[in-house]
């Protein structure tokens, strides 16, 4: 996959079957249209995404998915083409009509795909409906996929980070199409869980990415391409001071290996209980004793 993210420079030599938004999540609304691209890409076009990447501002615009982490996912999904420009002025108050040109121009677009609810240009006024007007004069095909729904809900990022943010994971998990992830960098921690015998991996999410409630989970994490079994807890460990920065340590069941600087998926799949403080790391080590025999029950049982 080539990654571009300069719309004044970009040229592409290639025709394209264009899909454009925001695609926060990838979920199963993403996937129609990313199934869409595939189809194209059998009639012998390029698949391209153009999208946004967000500053985050003051803990606003937080997201289910990192720029990073997007990329990744296009890529295994075998997106030809990835264009994410900042969102910034000159794109912010670009016309509709002329977006639309310079990216059928620059993207030698033969084809794009939308979903039904899709805006853009200056103040949004960019629908399907305009699409569809220039698409004879532009040369290309236009394919407007319709919502997916989960009984009276669609199937949005919107709806999806409500879920996240009240802690209903499993939820979130069924509107993703596969689990919520934290992914990044293993880093060292403050060594307490190796002292009171769980050794654990620790992450530092990234500003911009959408948390669930702080608490503990059942998890599966990838690493070194494998999967094991966890039980993640998300937040700022209180027992030990209670000012860490907001962290996502693990403990991941039958592993020892040393694994400081891989890349690591932490999938969160259920939710045990909330995040607290305890009276001591005696108390601590209890709990999580008993966290640990809770999560070994419940993956026997899947």
């Amino acid at each position: 996959m080539k990654y571009e993210n300069d719309f004044e420079r970009l040229q592409l030599n290639e025709d394209t079957a264009l899909s454009l938004g925001k695609f926060d999540g990838l979920h199963r609304g993403h996937g129609l249209l990313l199934d869409a691209l595939g189809e194209k890409k059998k009639m012998g076009l390029k698949s391209a995404v153009f999208t946004f990447r967000f500053p985050t501002l003051n803990g606003a615009n937080r997201v289910i998915t990192t720029s990073e982490e997007k990329r990744r996912m296009f890529k295994e999904r075998g997106v030809d083409y990835l264009v994410e420009c900042p969102f910034a002025k000159p794109l912010i108050e670009m016309e509709a009509e002329r977006f639309l040109e310079e990216a059928v121009r620059r993207l030698c677009v033969k084809w794009i795909v939308v979903g039904k609810d899709f805006r853009f240009g200056h103040n949004r006024r960019g629908d399907h409906h305009m699409l569809e007007r220039y698409a004879a004069e532009y040369g290309y095909q236009l394919c407007v996929i319709p919502k997916m729904r989960h009984g009276s809900e669609d199937v949005s990022s919107t709806y999806i980070r409500s879920k996240i943010e009240a802690g209903h994971i499993e939820l979130a998990n069924e509107l993703l199409g596969y689990p919520y992830f934290i992914e990044g960098t293993v880093v060292h921690g403050s060594q307490i869980g190796r002292t009171i015998g769980f050794p654990t991996i620790n992450l530092k999410p990234q500003p911009q990415k959408l948390l669930p409630p702080f608490g503990v989970y059942l998890s599966s994490v990838i690493l070194n391409g494998k999967k094991y079994n966890g039980i993640t807890n998300i937040g700022k460990k209180p027992t030990v001071d209670g000012t860490h920065p907001v962290g996502v340590e693990t403990y991941v069941y039958d592993f020892c290996e040393n694994v400081y600087d891989k890349n690591v998926i932490v999938n969160i799949l259920h939710f045990i209980r909330p995040e607290r403080r305890f009276d001591g790391l005696e108390q601590l080590k209890n709990q999580l004793a008993q966290d640990i025999s809770y999560g070994r029950l419940y993956f026997s049982r899947m």
